[in-house]
């Protein structure tokens, strides 16, 4: 038996089964697409009500290529010698995302008030192949056990955790594949540039690959932690540079996936094509365990550039005005291929600008916000502003030794001993590192809402005065590139993205925030009081944005309507293929397809 920090086998978990809930009739094909392939014969297997037995545990873990731990959390020792050198170590481990990914024991979302506590699973199967997979689907299967599956750990809505549970840890399945030209299987068409990413691997392994490696790119997430092969694309996976290259998902060419039944399936639009177009953009840990995708690469951008500082205004009046005159400058100029990440709107009446821009020369970038910022510079009684621009070679994104020669202060090398020597996360993530969340709601803006600039920019004043927010360029498709938008449509992600312009978020959250850890208590009191403000700022938004949908992926716990929120239309027809594929609903996590038929633990 393999142990982890150093714990011992001491104790087994006591699991009920899990009773099996009336099947849906499947309505999906009346709703659109083609009919499912035929779903394997399952497995027949002898279902046992009582937990395993050490006997049972013991043959698990010889059939293992990988192994079976016991998990401890690695907060364990603050709780059992607060203030220690041992616990303050512990402490400042946990500010390092990569040291979080390897621990099972631990996730980058430390609880949500009212609603979650990150949880230990008491055993985990550390996986190294999908035949260790299938042997975990088949183990909790047959006793009933609940299963929970960690790539990284990014999960905002508490997902990759469960009390009480048995962990599928796909850490050490790290392989990444480039392909010159990949055809899916079954296919009898040409191959196109891919890349092929195994369950655990991270996005800055994949990028390494793809673009330091291989000159190219493949359309993933910002954070160099988050998985590559997980929630992320599975639950559609908007990036930085999505108005130019689309989803992840509409980047999917190819998935192999464990069943509910045991069966590993090669998955493509040749193939099961059904399964693939509801893992495009269905949720991650929804239909069955994912063990590798393959993603198209593309022709890698000359340029990178970042376009930020900020607009302060003097008064709120003057404020209102600032925000009217970017609303009505924002469709026409910055909803476009080129440009993505954020503008923040304060409640100090401040524009925050974090944008980044490809492929445009630095003065055709501030030629395109010349016209705006001479409107600020005509008004110096009530705006100040502070605006640097600046562009590098966009194939030295992921590449260390540009960024500590360059400019240093933006990155956090790993610098932990025998680590990776490129291993390194944007110092802008550190928010999202051992994260705490207090209020976190979000929101797709309708580019016909910019129409109508007066309404909106009142809107979005309104909204500031409770809390912050930040309007995503990069999170919604119209104004994307059409190829981009073709590819996409061929996922099940809510229609309702291709009319929206940009992607809106309020967020309150404390980092160091470790429920059940002396010193570190989140403090209820703070905690209510922000959730309430971010929950009336974001009720002036939804007012204003009726029916306009959501990213799956980061949104509210409390999400109301969320099937029709996150998948519209498409709800039924992946109701379906889950009732197909997974008709016990042995894969259910908060707020996934098919989760509302049963209790979510």
């Amino acid at each position: 038996m393999a142990h982890n920090n150093e714990s011992k086998w001491t104790r087994r978990t006591t699991l009920k089964l899990v009773a099996a809930v009336a099947a849906l009739s499947p309505l999906g094909w009346l709703l659109g697409g083609a009919a499912p392939a035929a779903m394997p014969r399952p497995k027949q297997a002898t279902l046992d009500p009582r937990p395993p037995s050490a006997n049972e545990w013991q043959k698990l873990e010889e059939a293992l290529q990988g192994q079976l731990l016991e998990v401890s959390s690695p907060l364990d020792i603050c709780r059992s010698a607060p203030g220690s050198p041992a616990a303050k170590a512990a402490i400042e481990d946990m500010k390092n995302p990569f040291f979080l990914e390897e621990q099972p024991g631990a996730t980058h979302t430390t609880g949500w008030i009212g609603a979650f506590d990150a949880a230990v699973s008491p055993q985990a199967i550390a996986a190294e192949n999908a035949s260790d997979i299938t042997l975990a689907v088949d183990f909790a299967r047959k006793h009933g056990l609940k299963l929970v599956i960690k790539g990284t750990g990014h999960d905002y809505l508490g997902r990759s955790s469960a009390p009480g549970s048995l962990l599928v840890w796909t850490h050490k399945m790290r392989d990444v594949v480039v392909h010159d030209a990949f055809v899916p299987e079954g296919g009898a068409v040409d191959g196109i540039p891919a890349v092929t990413v195994s369950a655990g691997t991270r996005w800055l392994e994949a990028y390494d690959a793809v673009t330091n490696h291989s000159g190219r790119y493949v359309q993933g997430g910002g954070c160099t932690s988050v998985g590559a092969c997980g929630g992320f694309t599975l639950g559609s996976g908007f990036g930085a540079l999505s108005k130019r290259f689309g989803t992840g998902a509409g980047s999917m060419l190819e998935a192999e996936v464990v069943t509910a039944n045991g069966e590993v399936l090669v998955v493509n639009k040749f193939q099961h094509p059904d399964l693939f177009w509801a893992l495009r953009g269905g949720g991650g840990g929804t239909f069955g365990i994912v063990t590798r995708l393959t993603l198209m690469t593309h022709e890698l951008p000359e340029i990178l550039g970042g376009f930020m500082g900020q607009i302060q205004a003097k008064s709120a009046a003057a404020y209102r005005r600032l925000i009217e005159r970017f609303v009505a400058f924002y469709p026409d100029n910055i909803n476009n291929p080129s440009w993505g990440e954020t503008v923040k709107f304060t409640p100090e009446n401040r524009l925050e600008l974090a944008l980044i821009f490809i492929d445009l020369p630095e003065e055709e970038a501030r030629g395109t916000w010349q016209p705006f910022l001479d409107w600020v510079d005509a008004h110096p009684a009530e705006y100040e502003r502070e605006i640097e621009i600046v562009s590098v070679p966009f194939k030295d994104y992921w590449n260390i030794d540009f960024w500590l020669e360059n400019y240093p202060a933006l990155i956090q090398k790993d610098s932990r001993v025998k680590q990776p020597r490129g291993q390194f996360w944007w110092k802008t993530n550190d928010s999202a590192v051992s994260e705490y969340m207090y209020g976190y709601q979000s929101r797709w803006i309708p580019l016909e809402n910019f129409r109508d600039p007066v309404r909106l920019a009142e809107t979005f004043f309104e909204a500031s005065r409770h809390w912050s927010f930040k309007l995503y360029v990069n999170k919604a498709l119209a104004g994307a590139a059409p190829e981009a938008v073709e590819r996409d449509r061929r996922t099940c992600i809510n229609p309702s993205v291709f009319d929206a312009a940009a992607w809106v978020l309020m967020q309150a959250s404390d980092t160091n925030i470790f429920p059940g850890v002396p010193g570190h208590e989140p403090d209820r009191v703070k905690a209510e009081e922000l959730a309430a403000r971010v929950s009336a700022g974001m009720s002036v938004i939804r007012e204003a944005t009726p029916g306009a949908g959501n990213y799956a992926n980061e949104a509210d716990y409390h999400e109301p309507d969320w099937q029709e929120a996150f998948w519209g239309s498409h709800y039924p027809r992946l109701l379906a293929i889950k009732h197909r594929y997974d008709p016990t609903r042995m894969f259910s996590t908060h707020h996934s397809v098919g989760s509302e038929l049963r209790n979510e633990s």
